[in-house]
């Protein structure tokens, strides 16, 4: 073939590896292990640009590591339940299932086409039920732990989408599926004890040196730890309202308490009083206003008073308890002290509703009034009107007042969370049955281990009724107990999705284990994953539901790593017209065209060119029309040379005296040096532009006719290390041109070239020259030379001698290799 095909070639070269299996692997105590793996993809229908970018990441590490030497692990499988397909199916008519199942043989197609290198054999669909059967069973091992109960609370729910919606699910007070508007709504629903670790999970986020910073600190500020003192505040009738606060050196300061809209008192307190009818309209009023919403600095501060009272334990004033729609159930005990003076919050509410400010902490140089304050003082200072403390530092005075309280058994030191247990109970029909019998005689009944799995039926049409459709399926729901054997019903409401992809890592050690849920051996053998990549929009989401399940699963035996993911790489989006791609917005990029018209091999390249990893990609036209072309430059290179190259030995240093010889050889060994670390460094767009600037250094290397054979074999040698450097970029083209070199295709992803240490440094090197710091001129010399030669070279430069001539020489500094600075005056 004279001419670059890319469509012939790609089809031919997937073809050989899908016949010889060159992607499986199994365990191999030989090697070294690497499980490098992306977020699996939702079956959508169709693969978009953002996938192709993603998976040619991961594509590109698992081929390099596999070079060096590894044992890689790059299985691909499908997040196969979920909304979208349970919606999509509706509007078509069809069933989720075969929806679900087409969408993905069309995608399986196209990533085959784009070339990755996964294990196919290892692939894994979170619908099918030899997976989901396993989930079932971990939920009724939970459940026999404590992990899991039901209990009936305020939950968001999407209208749209007609089902609950975890607190993480909800992105700026909208559905984060459809971005409807979320309301609150009160139902029973299953959780999972989350918070149980929630200590854990924030302290080992510091235990994780591969994780970029940012989503450290978002799990860090989901799980919300942080450290104070529970304090009591009798009520008239003698019961305790309890809040949790860090600031203790404001208590003095308190003068109104406020209650979340969802607060058991809320309701309660102002029974009986004249507040009870405008309280309870504002509880329903607030409570269907969105969380997020709520939690915003910037809302109007709401609320009411309950006509009831409590008294400050400090200082025994009478002080009135409101309910408010800034404050949330989510932190501490859903009550709160309000301190108007040292909070700006609760200095807007107090003087909307006329309440009075007391000054704890006073500036060192400004005298607060109350009187004429225009904002909460929130800084640092002395403390006033504080009883015992008057006059201490505020910030040092907080042990002191915890202990106080303490001792007056007012309240006791704790450590609060912001986390709240998972709610995982979703009134829809396209997800993992919840194994659960309820029985009128029995009550809640586990399923039995033996009767798993619960089959979700997929032989009825599915419509949207604003419950789950299983509730109306009568050959689901009517079962009997397994304890009395008397009538019962099942639970209708399926699993949340994320616990599918929270343990969907550990299946691929062993898809075909059916013994268990995991073969512990392989299992340990590949985890943790090496190296996770996938968007950042996962980082509090599934990332942290993952942790979670994966703690669990090492306390049940089933996996020995703690923490599931040691290194993670996010990769930005990819926008186009300055937008992220979406077909609403009328940008989307087919990747089947791109493939139709340049080729698996060229869209792979853009993607990992245009753009480091981390950032987003710009898409342009004229950028893979560029990556075309330079495909084609390098097939003609090779093509137009290769009669030349028959039968000579490849050699990797200059066998010749040739300067332009020896000038090409420091520009093979150091791009093979550059290139290979930068995609230990995941700089795959410099890596790429090294490859790029040997490829120029070729040409020009070879405008001049070269016969002789020492020329010869260092071309060939050059041409191989060319080609190998491109494998995990451009896996199709390389191959091919390997062949073309005479050489055995499979034999090129097994060894990453070598640079020799001799050929990544210039015999010389470029020495500035300063004279009193100022930059006077620049001499080329010999690496490593004797600084005394040095300076002779350096004190005969024309330029230093018009800059040193009739001045004293007072030292002259020498930082080898680059610099000569000489002071004089």
């Amino acid at each position: 073939m004279n001419h670059y095909d890319p469509q012939v070639i790609e089809e031919k070269r997937q073809e050989i590896w899908e016949q010889e299996h060159l992607f499986r692997v199994t365990e191999d105590g030989t090697k070294e292990k690497y499980y490098l793996l992306e977020m699996f993809p939702y079956p959508s229908g169709k693969i978009h640009m953002g996938h192709v970018r993603n998976y040619s990441i991961g594509d590109v590490i698992a081929r390099y590591k596999r070079m060096r030497g590894y044992n890689v692990l790059h299985p691909m499988g499908w997040d196969a339940f979920g909304m979208p397909a349970e919606n999509a199916a509706i509007d078509r008519g069809i069933q989720p299932a075969t929806w679900t199942h087409e969408n993905i043989d069309y995608m399986r197609k196209q990533l085959k086409r784009l070339g990755f290198s996964y294990d196919w054999e290892r692939e894994i669909a979170t619908c099918d039920v030899d997976y989901y059967r396993w989930e079932q069973w971990m939920f009724l091992k939970m459940y026999e732990k404590g992990l899991v109960y039901r209990k009936s609370s305020p939950v968001n729910y999407c209208q749209k989408c007609q089902t609950v919606l975890a607190n993480e699910q909800v992105e700026g007070g909208a559905c984060w599926r459809c971005g409807e508007q979320v309301v609150q709504k009160e139902l029973t629903q299953w959780f999972f004890g989350i918070t149980q670790y929630g200590d854990e999970l924030f302290e080992y986020c510091d235990k994780l040196p591969g994780w970029p910073e940012r989503v450290l600190n978002m799990q860090k500020n989901w799980i919300g730890k942080s450290y104070g003192v529970e304090v009591d505040f009798p009520m008239e009738d003698g019961t305790l309202l309890t809040i949790f606060t860090t600031r203790p050196d404001t208590l003095f300061g308190v003068t109104f308490m406020v209650l979340a809209p969802e607060h058991l008192l809320a309701t309660e307190l102002p029974r009986g009083t004249p507040q009870e009818q405008a309280a309870l309209d504002f509880v329903k009023k607030a409570k269907a206003q969105d969380k997020s919403f709520r939690a915003e600095i910037a809302i109007n501060k709401e609320g009411v008073f309950t006509g009831r009272y409590v008294t400050n334990p400090l200082t025994g004033t009478k002080v009135p308890i409101y309910i408010g729609n800034f404050v949330l159930m989510e932190y501490g005990t859903g009550a709160i002290m309000s301190v108007p003076a040292h909070d700006q919050r609760d200095f807007e509410f107090a003087k909307e509703y006329d309440i009075p400010i007391i000054i704890t902490i006073m500036p060192e140089k400004t005298a607060l009034n109350p009187a004429t304050m225009t904002e909460a003082y929130e800084g640092d200072g002395k403390m006033v009107n504080s009883g015992p403390f008057n006059g201490r530092q505020n910030r040092e005075a907080i042990p002191s007042i915890i202990d106080y309280l303490e001792e007056k058994k007012l309240g006791k030191r704790t450590v609060n969370f912001r986390l709240r247990d998972w709610g995982i109970s979703r009134q829809r029909y396209w997800g993992a049955p919840i194994p659960i019998i309820y029985c009128d005689s029995c009550g809640t009944v586990p399923v039995p281990y033996e009767d798993l799995p619960v089959v979700l039926p997929v032989d009825f049409a599915v419509t949207m009724v604003g419950k789950s459709p299983l509730a109306d399926h009568a050959e689901f729901y009517q079962v009997e107990c397994p304890v009395c054997k008397k009538p019962a019903r099942r639970e209708t409401d399926t699993m949340d999705t994320f616990v599918e992809s929270s343990w969907y890592f550990l299946k691929y050690a062993c898809p075909d284990y059916n013994e268990g849920p995991l073969d512990s051996k392989r299992v340990n053998y590949w985890m943790p994953v090496d190296q996770y990549i996938g968007g950042v929009e996962h980082a509090v989401l599934h990332l942290l539901y993952s942790r979670f399940f994966n703690r669990v699963l090492n306390e049940f035996g089933l996996v020995a790593a703690r923490e599931p993911f040691e290194n993670l790489l996010t990769q930005g989006m990819v926008i186009k017209d300055g937008a992220k791609m979406s077909k609403s917005k009328g940008n989307v990029v087919d990747p089947d065209y791109m493939i139709k018209k340049y080729g698996a091999d060229t869209a792979r390249l853009f993607c990992l060119f245009a753009s480091p990893p981390e950032k987003d990609l710009d898409w342009s036209d004229k950028g893979i029309e560029g990556c075309s072309r330079f495909l084609q430059r390098v097939w003609r290179l090779i093509s137009e040379h290769i009669d030349d190259m028959k039968g000579v030995e490849a050699a990797l240093e200059p066998l010749t005296s040739d300067s332009e010889a020896i000038q090409l050889t420091y520009l093979m060994h150091k791009t093979i040096k550059k290139v290979t670390e930068d995609i230990d460094r995941f700089h795959l767009n410099t890596a790429i532009a090294r490859i790029m600037e040997l490829v120029n250094g070729l040409y020009k290397f070879l405008e001049k006719e070269r016969k002789d054979d020492a020329t010869k074999r260092l071309v060939r040698g050059t041409f191989e290390s060319l080609v190998t450097l491109l494998f995990p970029f451009v896996p199709h083209i390389a191959e091919e041109l390997w062949e073309m070199l005479g050489k055995d295709a499979r034999s090129l992803g097994k060894e990453w070239p070598r640079y020799s240490p001799r050929y990544v440094e210039e015999d010389t090197v470029l020495v500035v020259v300063q004279v009193n710091g100022k930059l006077r001129d620049r001499c080329e010399v010999d690496r490593d030379m004797d600084q005394e030669q040095l300076k002779e070279i350096v004190f005969n430069l024309d330029n230093v001698k018009r800059h040193t001539e009739g001045k004293t020489v007072v030292k002259t500094i020498v930082v080898p290799n680059k610099l000569v600075n000489i002071v004089v005056q």
